[in-house]
C-alpha cells in the first residue's frame, strides 16, 4: 500500500490540507498528517487546530509514496524553512516520487530547485519562486510533480493524487459516491 505524508505548519489552509486527506482516505491509501511544528496541534490560517498523526521528528520518510504540501502564506513560509523537509522533498524528487502542493507551497520546489524544466502551478501572486515553470492551470502534473493554484481546486488536488495512484476508475467511483457529479 502507498505511504503517503502530508505537511503541517502553523498558517496551513484548512481546506488545503484536510480536503485532500479526505479525499486520500476514502480512495483507502495511508495517509499520515505530520507537523513540523514541534507539537502535533497545528494552527490553519482560519485558526482551525488541527492534532496531526506524528511529528516530522517521529518518522522515517524512507517508505514514502509521496509528499504533499498545503497551502497557506504563513504555512507556506515555515514548510519552506524546514531544511529536513526540504531535503526530503529533493530526495523524493530524485528517486522520481511524487511530491505535491497547493496554492502558495509550489513555492517551496521551486526554491528548493525542483521545477527547473517543469511545469507547475500556485495561487496567482506566488509564481515568481516558479519562474518559467508557471501555467496558470488549477491543476497540473508533470511527471512525479501534482501542483494546483489553490483552496477552490482542493478536492480536485486529493482527486489528481488518487488518480496517480489508482487510475482514473478510483477517481470517477469517489466522485460519484461523494457528490461531485450531480
Amino acid at each position: 500500500m502507498s505511504k503517503i505524508y502530508l505537511f503541517l505548519a502553523d498558517g496551513f489552509e484548512t481546506v488545503e490540507a484536510l480536503a485532500p486527506v479526505d479525499v486520500i482516505r476514502r480512495a483507502g491509501l495511508s495517509l499520515t498528517t505530520v507537523s513540523i511544528m514541534g507539537r502535533r496541534e497545528v494552527r490553519s490560517a482560519q485558526g482551525v487546530t488541527v492534532l496531526a498523526d506524528a511529528l516530522f521528528e517521529e518518522c522515517r520518510f524512507e517508505d514514502a509514496d509521496a509528499l504533499i504540501l498545503p497551502g497557506g502564506g504563513e504555512g507556506t513560509e515555515n514548510l519552506s524553512a524546514s531544511e529536513p523537509l526540504r531535503a526530503e522533498l529533493v530526495r523524493m524528487n530524485a528517486e522520481h516520487k511524487l511530491i505535491a502542493a497547493i496554492c502558495a507551497a509550489p513555492m517551496v520546489f521551486g526554491r528548493a530547485g525542483l521545477l527547473a524544466g517543469r511545469k507547475a502551478t500556485c495561487y496567482p501572486g506566488c509564481e515568481a519562486d516558479l519562474a518559467d515553470s508557471y501555467t496558470a492551470a488549477a491543476i497540473e502534473r508533470d511527471g512525479n510533480i501534482i501542483t494546483a493554484c489553490g483552496p477552490g481546486v482542493s478536492f480536485d488536488f486529493g482527486f489528481a493524487i488518487v488518480e496517480y495512484f489508482c487510475g482514473p476508475q478510483t477517481v470517477a467511483t469517489l466522485r460519484s459516491q461523494m457528490q461531485f457529479d450531480r
